[in-house]
């Protein structure tokens, strides 16, 4: 499992929190399914079998974004800033590592909603040339923090050079 490598972080417990009602918030849109399909049938003769069946569905992926999805993200996000690196580990089937050069980074930046906010918590955000890379849902000021450390190691990466 990703925990036993030495020196990596996890990001902060309360995003299990914070996913769990992402999860349920966009669990709004599954649901619309069903009761379309319920109001549908008011209006046309469609089977009656289909409805219980798209319950089920709804019902099982709530479920599965409320309880499963959020912890298994937690398990598997690890990151850690070195003076050479950045280095990003997450995913569950498709597992992925990111390594951002520190002499790449153009800058840093960190992102806060509303909800984030309720918990405290925030995502930093490393631009590159090559796009974006994101740390999720870390502490307010441990994300403060890695923001003022990253730009500090790239400003001393990019004075090297």
């Amino acid at each position: 499992m990703l925990e036993t490598i030495p020196g990596y972080h996890r990001i902060d417990p309360r995003a299990l929190s914070y996913w769990r009602w992402t999860g349920l918030l966009n669990s709004i849109f599954i649901w619309l399914i069903p009761l379309s399909y319920q109001q549908a049938m008011r209006w046309w003769e469609l089977p009656l079998w289909i409805f219980p069946m798209l319950m089920l569905l709804a019902v099982s992926a709530t479920v599965f974004k409320i309880a499963v999805i959020p912890k298994v993200r937690w398990n598997t996000w690890l990151y850690d800033v070195s003076e050479q690196q950045i280095d990003l580990r997450f995913g569950v089937f498709v597992k992925y590592r990111t390594l951002i050069p520190m002499v790449r980074v153009q800058h840093v930046d960190t992102e806060q909603g509303p909800l984030l906010s309720h918990y405290g918590l925030s995502t930093v955000t490393i631009s590159t040339a090559a796009g974006k890379h994101k740390i999720p849902a870390l502490a307010d000021d441990v994300a403060a923090e890695l923001r003022e450390r990253i730009s500090r190691l790239a400003r001393m990466v990019d004075e090297d050079v």
